[in-house]
């Protein structure tokens, strides 16, 4: 039966991700990653939880083996004209993530005929819509 420690390495490198890598995203030093992973060193539920949330993956899948396994995401890519559109709108990377959210979850899926890439100023009209019907909403 594989340990909390082989589960999390087997996550991690499902990911393509050093332990360096998990170090940072999670805020773990690299040397105790590499005690748990590879002397089986005891981790504290709060630790397991930070190395979860940082490879996508459930606590109970890391601790038991059980439940859903980890799905690898692919990484987000923001496209240049949206960060052109954020960088003039002042958008945060969370704004300019959602603004891209937004398009993935409504435009996006509304035709099946691909009509292009959306540009600079369709980002922009996208994004003065979304803040509109909010306003009106939330006031």
């Amino acid at each position: 039966m594989a340990t909390v420690g082989e589960r999390i390495k087997e996550v991690r490198e499902a990911r393509n991700w050093t332990q360096e890598k998990l170090s940072e995203v999670s805020g773990i030093s690299k040397s105790f990653l590499s005690e748990v992973e590879n002397k089986g060193k005891n981790i504290s539920l709060d630790l397991l939880l930070r190395i979860a949330q940082a490879l996508g993956a459930t606590v109970q899948y890391l601790a038991t083996g059980e439940g859903d396994e980890p799905i690898v995401r692919k990484p987000i890519v923001i496209p240049l004209e949206l960060s052109r559109a954020a960088e003039e709108l002042h958008l945060t990377h969370q704004e300019t993530l959602d603004l891209l959210g937004a398009y993935n979850s409504v435009v996006a899926r509304r035709s099946k005929q691909s009509k292009g890439a959306p540009s600079v100023e369709d980002w922009k009209e996208l994004h003065n819509a979304l803040k509109n019907v909010l306003k009106k909403t939330y006031g």
